[in-house]
């Protein structure tokens, strides 16, 4: 029992989540990985329109938090934009982790 406290506890009580553009899908890589910043903290469904700031730089108009996700190349697949799916999942945020009994 004190194993799976201290694995839980490490892993902490978050599922993996990444920054995406909704808007960018690629069949083959899944969506395209942006910066947290264009994501509000908490919340689904973020920012929905381009903003310019003092660069210029156009933010992400469809970003959103996609949790669970495999990740490879910048590009995350296989998640779920919905936080309380992916701890159903038994993604707290620890890839590769789990008992392998059977």
């Amino acid at each position: 029992m004190g194993v799976l406290a201290a694995a839980l506890s490490a892993c902490g009580s978050d599922p993996d989540r990444r920054c995406v553009d909704r808007d960018s899908y690629d069949y083959i890589k899944g969506y395209k990985i942006v910066a947290d910043k264009n994501c509000k903290s908490g919340s689904s469904s973020a920012g929905k329109s381009r903003k310019t700031g003092k660069t210029g730089k156009a933010k992400v108009a469809d970003a959103d938090w996609y949790y669970d996700a495999d990740v490879s190349g910048g590009y995350a697949e296989d998640g779920t934009f919905s936080r309380s799916e992916a701890v159903d999942r038994g993604g707290f945020g620890c890839s590769g982790s789990g008992s392998g009994g059977g």
